[in-house]
């Protein structure tokens, strides 16, 4: 089921008014409920692999219990590499077997070796990356005593399910969720005014932003050799805001759903491109994928307490699996190395962390310095976003030769392409709209948590974006992310 589809429309307002019928009542049974309704949720796009959430719950949890009531130490890294091999194995059959077998092969064939082995046809389940790490920093934590595990079998159950969050993030910290679901809620009337907000702006950057910049870079990718340069670049620059407004609709979507259940997700997006130099993006973008692999690897590989050639190894691990993280493709693995390579002098010359409040604070408009890191900043982070999008490292490597290239004709027609003459005006306006929301909130936690004091005004702004919204739904096109 997804956001941004009728059922969808049509299962949360059931869910939110039932939920708060039975909130005050039972504890327990309020968690059973929204269990149900995550497993409905999830099971609506294919109930076969319900069975791996129930089992990597089940088995984390007494896991979990277990590891805490273990005083010998080498019994409890067994017990802790018990979860790590289901919870990594499951991972690697279902997303990494074929590109591991393949890769083996290629390199085997090169060398003149010839091997014929087995691959699997098997559809990678939704959300898989997401929910088995939100349950390795779970058991990964009470091996560290730095939670105490859930006697809760229900509430675990739910944490690890939860629906807003269960497909795309964000990964929540056990230490963070979990204990909300032990307490009682009361609804929060401004709270759930300000998730209304947030559902509303995620729903505007995913329906009108980019499943319409989808049209153009779907287009321009799948046939750039015909295109000029000029189209390439444009191409590019509308992938940078469509897998932004994608991933970050849903964050916004997810959070401000769990608000209005009266539960605080923690922020996934923090307007990463207002960022003036690489290291700040990554601060800002997909949050708690991260400070994930900060704090569950690179803290454990020796973080930046160890020798500085170390230190950099550490560097291009982190980013490497993180792209890694994200598909079994060369092109992701290459996307993360690029990064590491961005990021890499700014340690070396000790300026990763010179930006960290917010640009231009206490101020409209930034300085021409800010203008200039910024767009430098998108700049790089466009060119290693063709990676991303490009089907292999070939086609990425001819993508960014044929930008600068210089090519002023196209053979190509890109409207003809689109089919949709309209999106020509409409979308720059929609863009400007997002660029201007959200450098007028950047200090905020989403594009429209700053209210006019005019209600005229505000719900002029809240008419028109639902209208937005209306004109372009019902496409459902799925979220980008869903596909890692």
């Amino acid at each position: 089921m997804l956001f941004n589809s009728f059922e969808y429309l049509l299962f949360f307002p059931l869910v939110f008014l039932l939920y708060w019928i039975i909130a005050d009542n039972s504890i327990k049974i309020r968690n059973l409920f929204l269990l149900l309704c995550s497993y409905f949720f999830y099971g609506c796009w294919d109930w076969r692999f319900l069975s791996l959430i129930i089992l990597s719950s089940c088995l984390d949890f007494f896991l979990g219990l277990k590891i805490a009531n273990t005083e010998q130490e080498s019994k409890r890294k067994l017990l802790l590499g018990l979860s790590l091999v289901f919870n990594l194995g499951m991972l690697s059959v279902f997303k990494y077997y074929n590109f591991f077998i393949e890769s083996f092969e290629s390199v085997s064939a090169f060398f003149g070796l010839t091997f014929n082995l087995i691959t699997i046809n098997i559809i990678l389940p939704i959300g898989i990356s997401f929910y088995t790490f939100q349950t390795l920093s779970y058991t990964i934590d009470v091996y560290r005593r730095q939670i105490t595990p859930s006697t809760d079998i229900i509430a675990f159950f739910t944490f690890v399910s939860f629906f807003p969050q269960l497909v795309a993030g964000p990964i929540e910290r056990a230490k963070n969720l979990l204990p909300q679901f032990y307490n009682r809620h009361s609804f929060d009337y401004a709270k759930a005014v300000d998730g209304t907000r947030q559902i509303l702006w995620g729903f505007f950057k995913k329906v009108v932003i980019a499943d319409n910049c989808a049209l153009y870079v779907d287009a321009i990718f799948n046939n750039y050799a015909n295109y000029s340069s000029l189209t390439l670049i444009v191409g590019t620059v509308l992938f940078a805001f469509q897998i932004y407004c994608d991933f970050s609709g849903y964050s916004d979507i997810a959070i401000g759903t769990a608000k209005l259940l009266g539960f605080n997700l923690k922020q996934n997006f923090a307007f990463p491109y207002f960022s003036r130099d690489i290291a700040e993006f990554w601060r800002r973008w997909h949050i708690s994928l991260s400070t994930w692999f900060r704090d569950y690897l690179y803290i454990p590989l020796g973080g930046s307490m160890v020798t500085k050639p170390k230190v950099m190894r550490n560097i291009i691990i982190i980013f490497v699996v993180s792209g890694f993280w994200h598909g079994a493709n060369w092109t992701f693995i290459v996307w993360g190395f690029l990064n590491a390579l961005y990021f890499l002098p700014q340690w070396l010359r000790n300026t990763n962390r010179r930006f960290l409040r917010t640009v231009a604070e206490n101020r409209i408009l930034p300085s021409i310095a800010e203008v200039i890191n910024i767009t430098t900043t998108f700049t790089l982070t466009c060119i290693a976003w063709v990676f991303f999008r490009a089907k292999n490292v070939t086609e990425a490597v001819e993508y960014i030769i044929d930008i600068f290239s210089f090519r002023f004709s196209s053979t190509a027609n890109i409207t003809k392409a689109v089919g949709d003459t309209y999106l020509k005006f409409t979308l720059p306006v929609a863009i400007f709209i997002l660029i201007n929301f959200e450098w007028y909130n950047r200090a905020e936690q989403h594009g429209l948590s700053k209210k006019s004091k005019y209600s005229f005004v505000r719900w002029s702004i809240y008419v028109l974006l639902v209208l937005a919204i209306i004109q372009y739904f019902g496409t459902e096109q799925s979220f980008i992310y869903f596909q890692f």
